[in-house]
């Protein structure tokens, strides 16, 4: 049986599974960032369900979401995540390597 790993880079291997994966590639880093941000409060998904007023299946689906058929969760969701893990919220536009490459930047 292979390991999660193994099946991504097999089918990473895709041009267009290469594609799709990557147009995705800043709602993983926002999932990963809310679950490694919980994890740095050492707080189960429980107590961070009761400080935000939710439950538990609401945290678990936004921590797992990345890449699903649901929707990102709203600005106010994640700021109220955010407060509930001792964080607060900042969102940060870069450029793209295509974008800094026509502009003759290093990529």
């Amino acid at each position: 049986m292979r390991t999660h790993e193994q099946m991504i880079g097999k089918w990473k291997k895709d041009p267009a599974f290469q594609n799709e994966y990557d147009a995705l590639e800043g709602e993983f880093a926002m999932f990963d960032e809310l679950l490694k941000a919980r994890q740095a409060a050492k707080l189960t998904q429980a107590e961070v369900a009761r400080r935000m007023g939710t439950k538990v299946p609401a945290i678990s689906r936004m921590e797992s979401s990345g890449g699903g058929k649901t929707h990102t969760p709203p600005t106010a969701t994640l700021k109220k995540t955010a407060t509930a893990v001792g964080c607060r919220l900042v969102v940060k536009l870069e450029p793209t390597v295509r974008h800094r490459a026509k502009r003759g930047e290093p990529s």
